[in-house]
C-alpha cells in the first residue's frame, strides 16, 4: 500500500517555534512568580497543549487553577508577538511542500497549538497554499499524545493509517503518531524536514511494504 498523504506536526517540524512556546508561557507564568525549567520543558512538557501544562503545574507546584485562563490568554498573546516578529518563510519547506503537492500527495498539519496560531504561522511561513487540511487542538477532544488528531486527518482524507506518513519531532507527538498506526518519520530539527528526507522515507516504506530487501 503506497503513501498518499503526509501529516506534519508544526512546532519543531515546519516552524522553529518550540522555544517561542516555552518563552511565552514562562513570560506569562513569571507574572505570578512561576517558571518551567529548560529541563522540564524538554523532558516533560514539550509538545503538550498549554492547558495540560498548566494542570500539571497546579498539581506539582500549586499554581492556582483560577489563574489558568488568564495565563493561557497572556501566553497566546506573547506567542503571537513572537510569531509576527520571528516567523519567516523557509525555502527548504516551501520547496518540500510545493514538490510533494506536485507529486500528488495530500498534505495536512496537525498541531497541539490553537487554530489561530496554526493559521497565522502557516501564513507567515508562506505554506498555506500547499496545505489541504489543518487540525488544531480545538478540532479534537484530546491533544497529543492521544492519536485523535492524526486519526481525524486520516478520516478527513479517507485513508488507512498505512497510507500516511507522519512527520514528528517530540516525545508526545511521536507517541500520538505511533498510536494512530501511521508511518513515522522523526526529525531532530526543522531543517531535516526537507524534500529529500521525506521522499527517502516514502521510498523506504514502499520497499518494506513490498518486502524487498533494501539495496537489492
Amino acid at each position: 500500500m503506497s503513501i498518499k498523504a503526509i501529516l506534519f506536526d508544526m512546532d519543531g517540524v515546519l516552524i522553529e517555534a518550540k522555544d517561542w512556546h516555552y518563552e511565552a508561557l514562562n513570560e506569562a507564568l513569571r507574572l505570578f512568580g512561576y517558571e518551567i525549567s529548560r529541563y522540564d520543558h524538554l523532558n516533560v512538557f514539550d509538545g503538550l497543549p498549554t492547558r495540560n501544562k498548566l494542570k500539571m503545574l497546579s498539581l506539582e507546584k500549586n499554581l492556582p487553577e483560577e489563574l489558568h485562563d488568564f495565563i493561557n490568554e497572556m501566553k497566546q498573546q506573547y506567542t503571537m508577538d513572537m510569531v509576527y516578529t520571528q516567523c519567516k518563510p523557509r525555502f527548504v519547506h516551501e520547496y518540500a511542500l510545493s514538490k510533494l503537492k506536485a507529486d500528488g500527495y495530500q498534505i495536512a498539519v496537525c498541531t497541539n497549538s490553537i487554530r489561530s496560531t496554526l493559521e497565522t504561522m502557516m501564513e507567515k511561513a508562506k505554506l498555506t497554499k500547499y496545505i489541504d487540511a489543518m487540525f488544531s487542538n480545538e478540532d479534537v477532544s484530546k491533544g497529543k499524545p492521544d492519536p485523535e488528531i492524526y486519526q481525524s486527518a486520516m478520516k478527513h482524507f479517507g485513508l488507512k493509517p498505512e497510507e500516511t506518513l507522519i512527520v514528528e519531532d517530540n516525545f508526545n507527538g511521536i507517541k500520538a503518531a505511533k498510536a494512530s498506526g501511521g508511518n513515522l518519520m522523526v526529525v531532530k530539527e526543522v531543517s531535516e524536514t526537507n524534500y529529500q528526507n521525506i521522499t527517502n522515507s516514502i521510498q523506504k516504506i514502499s520497499f518494506e511494504n513490498e518486502g524487498i530487501e533494501h539495496g537489492h
